[in-house]
């Protein structure tokens, strides 16, 4: 199984996020009666629906991917998860006043808002699961820490407040009030990137049918544009550092690959999964499906690699499979080092 250097950090701030978020929120619910283990209650409710990652543990990578961020980030997750796990803090909890709507509150809420975040973000989450439609807004990446530090102070602050109810709940609510506060702030800089886009679109006078915009890696100051034309995708960044125009590099979508394995279950899957953001290419007489949408690995013309690609290969059985091409740690660091020049600006 390929191991990513941004899925492994990822998953680690994910998480950390997750868990400040459904810390705050446990805090805001149940603080006042049970203190810090309101805290704890609220972080376990932040990290239960990114448990899903573990069915990579027992199915193939595609399966995993199509797993993830359905069920348990839905609604009706968390109204059975929240009177499940609820119910189980309650007996807990109920000796030191803990109401039953105040345990369930804990987790639904918990529930909830991790998936509200996950819109937020660049991974469609289906909040209405079982109806196969992922929502994203594209506002943030799954790591900023703009977002997190912040937030993770005013939640640590609050917890020092063991005595002094009153400052302990203004010091939590201040750190909910800004955290969602950068959310929107970050709605509102992806407008104005969307604006530079489609701008130098109109300039370049490219006839395209549909644009992707989302921020880069830990940042919502370097934005990423995939612009799908008739042919081929263009991919170009904008940072508000830059004082020259957009630049688009051109991917052709080779669509004629694709035929080759026409009304193949796999690439249906594949296509689905990429949300239509996506193109094929050769490379020693070998086919590939890359998803675009998290961008590339490598951007040399010699040496070049999306982030997710996929090889197809024929099993001993004469079976067409998949395998996720392999990514390389050193690859991201210096895809990082790279991301962070372009942000100053060109």
């Amino acid at each position: 199984m390929a191991v990513f250097f941004f899925c492994n950090v990822e998953r680690t701030m994910d998480s950390l996020t997750q868990i400040i978020l459904g810390g705050a929120i446990g805090n805001a619910i149940a603080g006042k009666k049970l203190k810090n283990k309101a805290v704890l209650y609220g972080a376990i409710a932040g990290t239960i629906p990114d448990l899903d990652v573990l069915a990579i543990l027992f199915t193939d990578p595609i399966s995993a991917l199509e797993i993830h961020r359905g069920f348990s980030h839905s609604l009706i997750f968390a109204i059975f998860g929240s009177l499940l796990f609820g119910y189980l803090v309650y007996l807990l909890e109920k000796k030191k006043g803990l109401a039953f709507k105040e345990a369930v509150g804990v987790f639904f809420w918990g529930f909830v808002t991790h998936s509200l975040l996950d819109v937020f973000t660049t991974w469609g989450t289906r909040i209405l699961w079982p109806f196969d439609y992922p929502f994203a807004f594209k506002a943030v990446f799954v790591i900023d820490p703009l977002y997190t530090l912040p937030f993770m102070f005013f939640l640590i602050r609050s917890m020092f407040e063991k005595n002094n109810v009153a400052k302990r709940m203004y010091w939590n609510k201040l750190g909910l009030i800004v955290s969602t506060a950068y959310l929107f702030v970050a709605l509102l800089l992806k407008g104005i990137a969307f604006y530079a886009f489609t701008s130098a679109l109109k300039e370049e006078n490219v006839v395209y049918t549909s644009i992707s915009v989302k921020p880069t890696i830990g940042n919502t100051i370097l934005w990423n544009g995939i612009v799908e034309t008739q042919d081929s995708f263009l991919i170009g960044e904008y940072s508000f550092f830059d004082h020259s125009s957009i630049q688009f590099r051109s991917y052709p979508k080779n669509l004629a690959y694709g035929e080759k394995l026409e009304n193949n279950k796999i690439v249906e899957r594949l296509i689905q999964i990429s949300e239509g953001y996506y193109t094929f290419s050769e490379k020693e007489n070998e086919i590939y499906f890359n998803d675009l949408r998290f961008g590339l690995l490598k951007n040399d013309d010699e040496d070049l690699q999306f982030a997710f690609s996929y090889r197809f290969v024929v099993d001993d059985n004469g079976k067409l499979t998949v395998e996720e091409v392999k990514k390389e740690r050193k690859d991201g660091v210096l895809l990082l080092k790279k991301l962070w020049e372009r942000l100053k600006g060109i």
